[in-house]
């Protein structure tokens, strides 16, 4: 059986998160967080500093602010007096019923399925790496890779909202405005991407060095 390849902390190596450098790890004596780059002076950590409980914040903000996102008006139409108030399921549901299957499966995926996917996913790597699993880690990685990869694509919700918003202005005839689903929407999009960076994928594959040790 081929023994497991030596991780770079194993060889007392710390790879630098700003410049990528591979730098050797900090003294035994050291304080923590003083050891920096000495290419770019970045503090130098093996692992993220408090990796699961940041991350951990940010997943829980991000599902309290899902619900407003999803709950309030994304957007109020204001033609020839009367107002119309969409949220993003009804949108979804106009371009539906209206024949346009393409854009309204585009919003339902970028707006409502990403956004709760990503909070699933990161909420999933979160506990398996606190239950120190060793289940998959490649596959775990991947996950992580395509969670950060996705989520920027679901503000266009917001750029669609704001391209009406700066085209349709006719004054008393028609008016669209930004509803207060939008804030929300744009702290989901925000704060997801915060919890994918905040979290440190090198976890997933510390409890499987510790069974090799």
């Amino acid at each position: 059986m081929t023994p497991p390849a030596s991780t770079a902390r194993e060889a007392g190596l710390v790879a630098c998160s700003a410049c990528h450098l591979l730098c050797p790890g900090p003294s035994a004596g050291s304080r923590p967080g003083a050891h920096r780059c000495p290419r770019c002076g970045a503090r130098l950590h093996s692992r993220k500093p408090d990796s699961i409980a940041r991350t951990w914040a940010l997943v829980i903000a991000a599902c309290i602010f899902y619900i407003p996102a999803n709950v309030l008006p994304m957007t109020t139409v204001t033609s020839l007096g009367s107002v119309q108030s969409d949220t993003i399921m009804s949108g979804v549901i106009y371009f539906v019923q209206s024949g346009s299957w393409p854009i309204a499966l585009v919003i339902f995926i970028a707006s409502v399925f990403v956004p709760l996917l990503k909070l699933m996913i990161l909420g999933f790597l979160l506990i398996s790496v606190q239950i120190k699993s060793t289940f998959r880690p490649k596959d775990r990685t991947r996950l992580y890779l395509v969670t950060e990869a996705v989520g920027r694509w679901s503000m266009l919700d917001i750029f669609v909202v704001t391209i009406l918003v700066a085209l349709v202005n006719l004054g008393a005839l028609a008016k669209i405005q930004a509803g207060p689903a939008a804030l929300h929407f744009a702290a989901v999009v925000v704060i997801t991407m915060l919890a994918a960076m905040s979290f440190d994928p090198r976890l997933i594959w510390d409890a499987k060095e510790t069974t090799h040790e």
